[in-house]
């Protein structure tokens, strides 16, 4: 483990800023009408809401029917894009069942 001192102007300068950067995020998810992160939906919610395997997940976002965001190694989807495609894939079980 490696530690390192700084001197405690530059600390708190550095939490100073971090403090005015949290504070416009969240006046930017004011003005977006109080949006946050908790509206987004994770693979395990939209797999349950869309009744498909994670696999089949994967699909739709190569193949580009469904966008996503990904933040470091997890994924995120808007709720509007997910019921977006709702028509289409129940149209592809239909297909397929027959």
């Amino acid at each position: 483990m490696e530690v390192l001192i700084i001197q405690k102007e530059a600390f708190e300068e550095m939490a100073a800023k971090f403090s005015r950067f949290t504070e416009r995020v969240d006046a930017i998810l004011a003005k977006q009408g109080g949006k946050s992160l908790n509206a987004w939906m994770d693979n395990q919610e939209v797999c349950r809401q869309l009744n498909i395997s994670p696999r089949t997940l994967q699909t739709l976002r190569d193949n580009g029917t469904l966008a996503y965001s990904q933040i470091n190694h997890k994924v995120f989807y808007k709720p509007e894009d997910v019921m977006r495609i709702v028509k289409p894939v129940g149209r592809n079980r239909a297909d397929r069942a027959v």
